[in-house]
């Protein structure tokens, strides 16, 4: 079997999101597209896409740019999206409930196989076409579906429990959305997003820019 290149981690993240702009150029029936309109969809400089997709070997013909579905299905492939991939959620909370019920994971390749939460008051219940089970049955979940991917989306005070029962039940590969750093044994990765983070990111930049300038109305008031 042949193994995978060896890409740089932020590479990769920018790869997915390639793959994100040509799988929309492909379902819209374009057969090429330039590396500077690629790179300005994905945000990108056009050097930097170069230099991106020279991890895959040669993509583009000069004068012409890429081939979409070519290259789509090269930066699938190398991104290990050639076949769908089993996950497990634990937390069916209001940011559990809208990750279950989002479809536009099954059309990337990701499939939720369990849903699973501590509150018997959530469970029977039905999100994202899925029956929500308990905690007990998570083992048994992951071992049937072969479930690599688990996702966190508890309260801070539990994600470290729930990650230690994901990893013991064989989930590889861990995406926290719970405000806390976990701890996993080696061979495990885990991906923390911290959504009050972000926000508070983007507040320091917007400070960083000063007052926000006057507009005015139409009507020669202000807004």
């Amino acid at each position: 079997m042949q193994s995978r290149p060896r890409i740089p981690e932020a590479t990769v993240a920018r790869l997915a999101v390639y793959l994100r702009v040509l799988s929309s150029l492909a379902d819209g029936g374009r057969g090429t597209v330039s590396s500077g309109e690629l790179a300005s969809a994905a945000g990108v400089n056009p050097a930097g896409l170069r230099k991106d997709l020279s991890h895959l070997g040669p993509c583009g013909t000069r004068g012409v740019g890429y081939e979409v579905a070519t290259l789509r299905d090269r930066i699938a492939g190398v991104l290990g999206m050639e076949t769908a991939h089993a996950c497990v959620l634990v937390g069916l909370g209001n940011l559990g409930s809208a990750l279950a019920g989002y479809g536009g994971f099954g059309s990337r390749g990701f499939e939720f196989v369990g849903l699973f939460d501590a509150s018997p008051a959530r469970v029977g219940q039905e999100v994202g076409g899925r029956v929500v089970r308990p905690m007990e049955e998570l083992d048994e979940v992951v071992t049937a579906t072969r479930a690599t991917i688990g996702v966190i989306a508890t309260p801070a005070e539990v994600a470290q429990r729930v990650c230690d029962r994901l990893t013991s039940a064989g989930v590889r590969s861990i995406l926290n959305f719970a405000p806390v750093a976990l701890t996993a044994p080696a061979g495990v990765d885990v991906r923390q997003v911290d959504l009050s983070v972000e926000l508070q990111v983007l507040a320091f930049l917007d400070k960083q820019r000063g007052p926000a300038a006057t507009v005015l109305t139409p009507a020669g008031g202000m807004a």
